[in-house]
């Protein structure tokens, strides 16, 4: 396979997940062919070939003037759902705020810059906020995103803000899926007196690794929740038994089998 044709390939690829995963729901307008091949870091004429390709299989349809449309009549696996923590508030109609507690630019460690796919000693910013639902905090998040794939968020205000929003409006960049393991600990000094709670006390540990649209890792972090005020939910199939997909060739699933979660 040439060059050309392996780069075609990948975006194709690359497409289907974000429409499998929901990111593109059907009968959505995709990005401008201009914006979407500079997400997949390729040419455009590499990107048609990718979407002519997703054509013939019946996956997105072109409309002259208008642009590519993920097609109505798509079958999939129903998308996990990787909320930001704005999103999944506000559909509940509560507020969400956003209380800073620390953000510098410094030096990726070794772990993160491996996590994140960068050369050791890479540019990062690190976050350290507090989140709350109608005034009352419910979780801690850090977050390390690499610079290099985020430009300009260094000098964005992120207080009461969606970062994935942010991403997309401020760094061009698109969330489409998230490496997600949850774990039960207790609550130490510090964490304890942030999110009104006595030393000791239960709370659940997330850390996620989070990838664009072109599956390039933007950010890892480490998210701590009141254990009163998060649900973790998850689908889990037995081998073989996943129902079969239809219209669309089978992809290796690049998205854990995880529920509805949040970050942002």
């Amino acid at each position: 396979m040439s060059s050309e044709a392996s780069a075609a390939e990948s975006a194709r690829r690359s497409i289907l997940n974000a429409i499998e995963n929901g990111v593109f729901t059907p009968g959505e307008r995709l990005p401008s062919e201009r914006s979407l091949a500079a997400e997949l870091r390729v040419s455009r004429e590499t990107l048609r070939q990718a979407l002519k390709e997703l054509a013939r299989e019946e996956v997105v349809t072109s409309s002259p003037q208008r642009g590519w449309f993920v097609a109505v009549n798509m079958v999939s696996d129903p998308p996990n759902e990787l909320q930001s923590f704005t999103d999944m508030a506000r559909a509940r109609g509560l507020e969400p705020t956003t209380r800073i507690l620390s953000r510098k630019r410094r030096a990726a460690q070794f772990e993160e810059a491996d996590r994140l796919a960068l050369a050791p000693a890479s540019p990062v910013l690190d976050i350290h906020r507090l989140r709350s639902l109608d005034g009352v905090p419910v979780s801690l998040d850090r977050t390390v995103v690499a610079l290099s794939r985020a430009p300009g968020l260094a000098d964005v205000d992120l207080t009461d803000v969606s970062l994935y929003q942010t991403l997309e409006d401020v760094c061009g960049v698109r969330v489409a899926r998230s490496n997600y393991s949850v774990r039960a600990d207790a609550a130490e000094d510090e964490v304890a007196e942030l999110l009104q709670l006595d030393p000791g006390m239960p709370v659940l540990v997330g850390e996620e690794v989070t990838f664009d649209i072109g599956d390039r890792p933007i950010l890892t972090g480490q998210l701590t929740y009141r254990a009163d005020a998060y649900r973790f939910e998850a689908t889990l199939f037995r081998p073989g038994s996943r129902p079969p997909r239809t219209r669309v060739a089978d992809q290796p699933r690049s998205l854990t089998d995880l529920g509805t979660k949040h970050h942002d």
